[in-house]
């Protein structure tokens, strides 16, 4: 029936619902012997109970699925057969049946820890005078078509999730064109509530020039002429402007191809078109301006193909644009050396090949189509669409006399970054003044954009300057890729850089601006280094919002920079007026910190590790403290960012290895190896100087190597690529233990830890927290801890403050648990105190 309770000789725990072994082959019963064959052979669970629930009959399908000899049932009570736990989840139905009717029951049966699915049908049996004198049970396994009940459920709760919350608009439209279901994001983008929406039809939403086309494709769509069709049509908001959408519906037919609904996905492109307008209107300033400037200007395809010329370059060329479109740039444009009389390469070919500016060499000679030469002052850049593709090319060039050609060469190397090109920080002042003017006159605000790269002297560090300067190059080209024609970018010095936005419609913009930014920017590679895994922090200030002059607005977006390096969670923050206080506090902390090493204000706790099964103290982790007459000065979280940004924690770091293995050699030699792990920062990790270090503080201190582990990040150990990998195989040659510390708040997979030597996981306090009450979280813990342990790895978690999580995690297969629950970080005096209490 469910699962059995001990019987005398009876395997009581053989419970598996579900497992029907086939019938041994035998030839077809003859009519004498049917009832009893369909007793004893049917698929079911079939016993008869009396009165007192005793069992009187059982078939012999409880001795081939749960070993039960159905003779030794027979005068057993039901509750000592199935057990209590199963007595209780059918007592209702049971009890239907004893009052005259039919019960049933359908749910979860227990077999130790196996949950099984099943219907149950208890039929009550009526002797001559109409009284109950028994009950038939009948109990199905339905456990798989349960489990695909759950998949189904899951899986439309899913749809119908990133229907609801998807960030474009969608809609389910019935044939007829009614509404039958709308997204938030359609309404928002509509203006109307989801009832308003779905008491209306396309009809009364669309604009009536662009209905006709809609309706006409639709038809295509329910005439099975087209799979699908993209629309670009307006819209109707309810306050009454116009919405330019684009559209992408497909249709959804049941199984006899009978239409059900479109499903329609709206995008609202009324930027987009606001965009393109003023595209158009700038494209026809620009012709206008390229015909009156004095400079020749030559553009091309990106085969270097002519695709116009302005009226000077025909005159400096000697080639109409009607004859030279479609030529090669070479065959119009011929160089020579001055001196020599040499040709000289057109810088285009660079340009548009390596996607960098390029100016012409000094003293070369333009040769117009006649045979005279002039001497010229030329650049070549790449031309870029929106997404920062190379779609062709520009030359622009003019008569020049020697002098002339000196004097501005200077004034662009005092204007511009020698390495990278791009304007430098005595013309940034400019630009950002410039465009904060331009945006009083149209009153609109204008940003900036303060971009660091975090880290970076690890590059200089592990791969030399030549390499960190040809990054810096590259990383340059990548913002220069997506930035837009009219943004300004700056290098502002070493690893800084400045955008300048002149143009800000919505700070939403700038957001997705910047998001852009970060994406390119940590792209950045070099073709013969490993992963460089450089990581952007960005701060935003707004004029007029946040400043009213360059000076400032600049000032702001540094502080805004800092407040996101502060913050790791964000990669971009815009600037608050409570940052200036909580960069001055910063400023404050870091310049107590540098005299804390020498005060002998940082202190070392240690929070005790418990074995999962017994409860005893197996370890500890060292914990940095800063105290000043006993009292907390700062708190970790607080002091220990500020000590990475500003290179503290190389020198911190340092102490607090010494300090640790110095104080568990002292309890080695009591007589008590605690092993102690000791949180390494990446900056610290990645440092040229970190294993000499590591090897000083095991032979200055005598410690054992295998009393010493070493905590690392996600981040640290999956962004370093083979350099990390040998580091990581060179300290375990020396014997220390290596873990992955919050593991699963990262980006590490398990498929990938077989390729780094790491002994342990710790799993983080974020899942810890949820165990217990979020059955997700406990799945997800769970397939943690087990592949952990099948790639034999052993398994710690930290932050355990609940009796209740513990059993869990101990149940899950955690080797060591760490939390509150078995004690605070404390002083190494505290934890010998707790070490000596344990017998």
């Amino acid at each position: 029936m469910m699962e059995p309770a001990p019987t005398g000789g009876a395997e009581t725990d053989a419970m598996t619902m579900g497992m029907h072994e086939p019938a041994e082959a035998t030839s077809p019963p003859s009519e004498t012997h049917c009832p009893e064959r369909l007793l004893h052979g049917a698929p079911a669970l079939l016993t008869y109970l009396d009165r007192d629930q005793r069992i009187r009959c059982a078939n012999d399908t409880h001795r081939r699925w749960l070993g039960l000899d159905p003779a030794r049932m027979i005068g057993q009570r039901l509750i000592d057969v199935i057990g209590q736990a199963n007595h209780q989840l059918a007592s209702a139905a049971l009890e239907r049946a004893y009052a005259g009717r039919l019960g049933v029951y359908e749910g979860e049966v227990h077999r130790g820890r196996e949950r099984r699915y099943v219907h149950g049908n208890f039929q009550p049996d009526f002797d001559a005078d109409g009284k109950v004198c028994g009950v038939f049970t009948a109990l199905v396994d339905i456990t798989e078509r349960r489990t695909l009940e759950l998949q189904l459920h899951e899986s439309e709760q899913r749809f119908f999730g990133a229907f609801q919350y998807a960030a474009i608009g969608m809609a389910l439209i019935s044939p007829d064109g009614r509404f039958l279901r709308v997204n938030a994001a359609l309404c928002r983008m509509l203006g109307y509530t989801e009832d308003e929406l779905l008491a209306l039809g396309v009809a009364d939403v669309s604009h009536p020039d662009d209905f006709a086309d809609d309706s006409e494709l639709q038809r295509q769509l329910l005439a099975g002429e087209r799979p699908s069709y993209q629309l670009e049509k307006r819209n109707f908001h309810k306050g009454g402007r116009v919405v330019e959408i684009e559209l992408s519906v497909s249709l959804v037919r049941d199984e006899q191809g009978v239409p059900r609904y479109f499903v329609s996905q709206v995008q609202d492109i009324s930027q987009r078109k606001a965009f393109e307008e003023d595209l158009h209107r700038e494209r026809e300033l620009a012709e206008v301006t390229l015909r009156s400037i004095g400079d020749a200007v030559i553009t091309t395809d990106p085969e270097l193909r002519i695709t116009s010329l302005n009226p000077i370059a025909e005159a400096m060329t000697g080639w109409p644009s009607r004859e030279a479109l479609g030529r090669s740039v070479d065959d119009i444009f011929e160089l020579f050396d001055a001196t020599d009389g040499q040709p000289v390469a057109n810088p285009l070919h660079v340009a548009i090949k390596h996607n960098i500016i390029i100016d012409l060499a000094s003293r070369t000679s333009l040769r117009h189509r006649h045979g005279f030469d002039t001497p010229v002052e030329d650049s070549a850049a790449p031309i870029h669409d929106h997404a920062g593709n190379v779609i062709g090319g520009v030359l622009v060039f003019h008569d020049v006399s020697e002098t002339r050609t000196l004097t501005l060469k200077m004034i662009h190397l005092t204007q511009h970054d020698a390495l990278t090109g791009l304007p430098n920080r005595s013309q940034l002042h400019g630009q950002v003044g410039q465009a904060l003017a331009a945006a009083a006159r149209r009153q609109q605000r204008c940003a900036v954009l303060y971009l660091d790269i975090e880290h970076f002297k690890q590059v200089n560090e592990l791969y030399g300057h030549d390499a960190g300067d040809r990054v810096l190059r590259a990383f340059a080209q990548q913002l220069r890729r997506c930035l837009p024609s009219e943004e300004l970018l700056s290098r502002y010095g070493g690893d800084e850089f400045v955008v300048v936005v002149p143009h800000v419609e919505t700070v939403g913009a700038v957001a997705s601006l910047c998001q852009r930014l970060i994406a390119h920017g940590e792209e950045t590679s070099l073709g013969d280094l490993p992963e460089l895994g450089l990581r952007l922090k960005v701060g935003i200030s707004v004029y007029p919002d946040d400043a009213s002059d360059a000076e400032t607005l600049l000032l702001h977006a540094e502080t805004a920079m800092c407040a996101a390096k502060a913050q790791q969670s964000h990669s971009y923050r815009f600037f608050t007026a409570t940052m200036n206080e909580r960069a001055q506090a910063r400023r404050q902390i870091e310049q107590a910190l540098r005299q804390a090493l020498p005060r002998n204000e940082l202190q070392l706790h240690y929070q005790p590790k418990v074995d999962a099964g017994s409860g005893l103290v197996v370890g500890a982790e060292v914990l940095l403290r800063w105290h000043v007459d006993g009292v907390a000065l700062h708190e970790p979280d607080a002091f220990i960012p500020i000590a990475e940004d500003s290179g503290l924690i190389l020198p911190i770091g340092t102490w607090v290895l010494r300090q640790a293995c110095n104080q568990a050699r002292q309890w080695q030699q009591q007589g008590r190896a605690v092993p102690i792990s000791v949180n390494v920062s990446p900056l610290q990790f990645q440092h040229a100087d970190f294993y000499n270090w590591l090897d000083h503080a095991l032979a200055e201190s005598g410690l054992d190597p295998g009393l010493l582990e070493l905590e690392l990040t996600e981040r640290m150990v999956m962004s370093g690529g083979s350099t990390t990998i040998e580091r990581l195989r060179r300290i375990k040659q020396r014997g220390v233990r290596l873990s992955l510390d919050d593991f699963g708040t990262g980006y590490c997979s398990l498929s990938y830890l077989r390729h780094f030597p790491i002994d342990a996981l710790k799993i983080d306090r974020v899942f810890v927290d949820d165990v217990i009450h979020h059955p997700d979280t406990a799945t997800i813990t769970r397939a943690i801890i087990a592949m952990a342990r099948s790639l034999d790895k052993q398994v710690i978690a930290e932050g355990v403050e609940t009796e209740e999580q513990a059993s869990f995690l101990r149940e899950a297969g955690c080797a060591q648990l760490q939390g509150f629950l078995y004690g605070k970080a404390m002083p190494a005096a505290a934890f010998e105190q707790r070490l000596r209490a344990v017998p």
